[in-house]
């Protein structure tokens, strides 16, 4: 049985740009007097498919080629991160490219978690999506725990403060702390009660006086995923087994594609530290890496949930090399085994009219998202 220290993630990722998007409007259910109604309910925005959003985190502002969907925090997850009208311009920027933008909110230090001129400031920069809070249930050096009854009205407020923006936009509720299931089932089910204790304070504390009832089920929550899942075979896949706990929660069939209403995949990342395995040289780190990105990009794909993978280049943190991304941290191309040479592993895909090979990781994931698949005995080229 893995340790406790090995079923949970070993450090924390400094200064993340990490966006998710909650698709909820607002909707009324009964119109008599004193029926209980709920204050919101998950649904895509018109014409958008939630299977079809699919990004990566930036580390900056600059685009991954071939992907459409970024994600960039706001001052409050880190510093470096931008605000104001450079963050308006950004965005702006991206958006002429074609590019959609989630914006991430974390919760600020508690002295300001309820600040309403930075959640307005980050309402005006009008990204596609945002996302309230991140990591809110933990605690750590790190880490800014928020307890439930605070939260609750810390995402009232934010919810509020970009709707008045934008009265259909998108946002996620948080973020769930990074498990591995099912050794972690019990911590799972402490979060499912943290969910149930936001709830009871915003229907009694928050909205005590509104007939409307509101629920944690109505809304889309956001996931994070660290584990090397694809290693060191592909019967290691703790994302299928998180999508199958939350299914149960939000009592959805897992199959139908519903889960994609409900939740998605705001940061997904390969673990070279900390993990069960003996993942602790360059080759190891490389396979387990790229095996990752492949599986759970597709295992997202095929349950049609949205998902965003960490990150776009690898970057320094704790100073620590973290090799996670998709470009080394100069923004350069990575081949698919990064401990080798660019070419001396390529991957044919089936994609919609042609058939393509690839040789590094951006196009492999570009394509991956654009419904390319890959050829029989991928995983053993890799290996």
């Amino acid at each position: 049985m893995l340790s406790s220290s090995h079923r949970t993630r070993f450090a924390v990722l400094l200064g993340c740009a990490l966006c998710a998007v909650i698709l909820s409007t607002l909707v009324s259910i009964g119109q008599q007097a004193g029926r209980v109604r709920t204050l919101s309910s998950p649904s895509v925005s018109k014409g958008l498919d939630s299977a079809s959003v699919m990004g990566v985190a930036l580390n900056g502002t600059t685009p991954v080629a071939g992907i459409s969907w970024v994600k960039l925090g706001y001052p409050t997850c880190g510093a470096g991160n931008q605000n104001g009208s450079a963050l308006q311009n950004t965005i702006a920027s991206l958006h002429r490219q074609g590019i959609n933008v989630l914006l991430i909110y974390c919760q600020p230090v508690p002295s300001q978690l309820f600040n309403t001129t930075w959640l307005k400031d980050a309402a005006q920069a009008r990204a596609d999506a945002v996302q309230c809070g991140n990591e809110q249930m933990k605690a750590g050096k790190y880490n800014n725990y928020i307890p439930p009854d605070k939260f609750a009205r810390f995402f009232d407020l934010c919810q509020s403060a970009m709707r008045a923006v934008n009265a259909s936009i998108p946002v996620v509720l948080g973020s769930l702390d990074p498990l591995v299931y099912p050794y972690d089932r019990n911590v799972m089910m402490g979060q499912v009660h943290y969910l149930d204790q936001m709830q009871f304070a915003m229907n009694t504390q928050v909205h005590k006086n509104n007939h409307s009832q509101w629920q944690w089920r109505s809304q889309i929550l956001g996931i994070i995923n660290s584990w090397h899942d694809g290693f060191p075979s592909l019967a290691i896949n703790n994302l299928q087994g998180l999508f199958g706990f939350w299914a149960s929660q939000f009592r959805v069939n897992l199959n139908s594609g519903a889960l994609g209403q409900h939740m998605w995949v705001v940061e997904d990342t390969g673990c070279f530290r900390g993990c069960d395995n003996d993942i602790n040289s360059n080759a190891k780190i490389a396979i387990a890496h790229i095996l990752t990105l492949i599986l759970d990009a597709q295992t997202a794909i095929s349950f049609r949930v949205p998902f965003f993978f960490f990150s776009a280049r690898d970057f320094l943190s704790q100073r620590i090399y973290w090799p996670i991304g998709l470009q080394d941290i100069n923004g350069h191309a990575k081949p698919l085994r990064q401990d080798l040479r660019m070419g001396s592993r390529s991957l044919t895909l089936s994609c919609p009219g042609k058939r393509i090979t690839v040789i590094d990781q951006v196009t492999l994931l570009a394509s991956l998202y654009k419904g390319c698949a890959l050829q029989e005995g991928w995983f053993n080229r890799l290996i």
